[in-house]
């Protein structure tokens, strides 16, 4: 209490009003613990118990420092975060989860956490954080950090090819109108991004713009994330909600993956699309809104209707002006031009000396497939900042999986059809539950990470691996 009671008088005697933080944890109990310290410390809190909740609140009046659990109800917390640095990359934010280890620190950091806590922490440990994140926060970036683009943690507009400039000329032309857009290409080429600069070069750029993944929010929580519930009208629902069609009211509402979207609520978004009304779950009566629709999907659309996986009528509704975001490896020299890019940013956050990539990294980079894309190839940057320094990034520097898709004749572990079967003999004997486990795991790490790309692999939903992947987190360890 005294420590709070100094740091509080410290903030008071300043003068000026202390800068907001944004909490965005779904344990109420442990939410006001926090918020109960924060303010004790003469800091300013808003509180969110949902990912879309606390996005919402962070596209209205964007905070200086965030603290996000990882795990959240309604999305993954981590990309919660990606897309919170998307729209403000100088926003400091510190990762909260019960379920500490070294590799998911190293998955928060790389991917742009402040710091990361670990439950449970002291309450001094608790305002530590805080107060470096302010003081962090505070530091001017240098001259060649601040004249890069706020849209550089995805990075997919940075470069002069010719086929970004066709992607440029075609936002520009669509942006003035009300056509529902659809952003298509494959995961990590920033179609959130192009979405972004759809809302901001249109009249509706002082409006809202709410983002919304339908691949990993849960099945039975998707309709009341879109159309919002009233309170008590089902089990959980303590307050009314308001959902993300609403929350877009005057803007735009992203929808990604909009092809993992369950066929009842398919329904009742072509209800809303033919009459911009949106009913939350347990109202009585509709209410109107005005909003316009951007929609995204790394699947081939046409393919999904012909399987039965997506309405016919709601496709044509949604396919007005399709936008193509390019794979990487067809971008040409904007691949150094967005790893150059990146690494002054980096090197800045990380305090190096970087400034460039050597000749031999730059033909590496060029001849690369990088089946994650821009996201791959800020993640490779990323890797290169923490661990190394230096004028110019070196080929010894980049992470053994790069070098390794480089010349896979270079490295004694590429894998072999003998390792293939041994992995299989592995499952053999094993419960059924424990060898779905780890071949879900196993695809996953196959794909990068990305769980959408996983599910596609199994034929499978994203919600259903996201639901599998937090059960699994709270089972016992040992």
């Amino acid at each position: 209490m005294k420590d709070q009671s100094s740091a509080a008088q410290g903030k008071k005697s300043q003068g000026a009003s202390p800068p907001a933080i944004l909490l965005i944890e779904d344990t109420l109990s442990l939410q006001m613990v926090y918020r109960s310290t924060l303010i004790n410390a003469g800091h300013r809190v808003t509180c969110a118990a949902s990912a879309a909740e606390g996005l919402s609140l962070f596209c209205s009046a964007p905070p200086r420092i965030v603290l996000l659990d990882l795990t959240l109800p309604d999305r993954d917390g981590l990309e919660l975060m990606q897309d919170m640095l998307t729209r403000h990359p100088e926003t400091c934010v510190i990762v909260i989860t019960a379920n500490g280890s070294i590799n998911k620190a190293v998955e928060a950091m790389r991917a742009g956490a402040h710091e990361f806590l670990v439950k449970p922490f002291d309450e001094q440990r608790f305002l530590s954080s805080i107060e470096n994140a302010l003081r962090d926060g505070a530091r001017a970036p240098s001259a060649s950090v601040a004249r890069l683009p706020a849209s550089l943690p995805e990075g997919a507009f940075i470069g002069s090819s010719e086929t970004m400039a066709r992607v440029h000329g075609k936002i520009a032309s669509v942006a003035q109108s009300m056509a529902t857009v659809f952003i298509t290409g494959e995961s990590g080429t920033g179609k959130e991004l192009c979405a972004l600069a759809v809302h901001q070069k249109s009249p509706r750029h002082a409006g809202p713009f709410i983002a919304l993944n339908c691949g990993a929010i849960p099945a039975e929580l998707l309709e009341s994330e879109v159309f919002g519930h009233i309170k008590g009208s089902f089990t959980g629902a303590i307050s009314d909600k308001i959902g993300a069609a609403a929350a877009a009211d005057g803007g735009t509402l992203f929808l990604d993956e909009i092809c993992e979207m369950l066929p009842a609520l398919q329904t009742k978004l072509l209800r809303f699309l033919q009459t911009s009304t949106v009913q939350p779950v347990g109202a009585t009566r509709p209410r109107k809104v005005n909003v316009r629709i951007v929609c995204a999907t790394n699947r081939d659309p046409a393919e999904a209707v012909r399987r039965g996986q997506f309405r016919e009528d709601l496709y044509y509704r949604l396919f007005v002006v399709p936008i193509h975001m390019p794979p990487l490896r067809d971008r040409g020299d904007d691949v150094i031009e967005i790893a150059e890019a990146a690494l002054l940013r980096f090197a800045q956050e990380e305090n190096r000396q970087f400034s460039s990539l050597s000749s031999d990294v730059q033909t590496l980079f060029r001849d690369l497939r990088w089946p994650g894309n821009v996201r791959q190839l800020l993640n490779v940057i990323r890797n290169v900042a923490v661990l190394y320094d230096g004028d110019a990034v070196m080929r010894h520097m980049l992470p053994d999986d790069i070098l390794f898709h480089a010349d896979p004749q270079a490295s004694p572990e590429a894998p072999t059809q003998t390792a293939g079967n041994a992995s299989l003999d592995g499952l053999l004997g094993l419960p059924l539950a424990e060898a779905e486990r780890r071949i879900i795991e196993a695809t996953i790490e196959l794909h990068g990470g990305s769980v959408p790309r996983a599910a596609r692999s199994l034929e499978l939903s994203p919600s259903t691996l996201y639901r599998k992947l937090e059960n699994w987190a709270k089972l016992p360890h040992g």
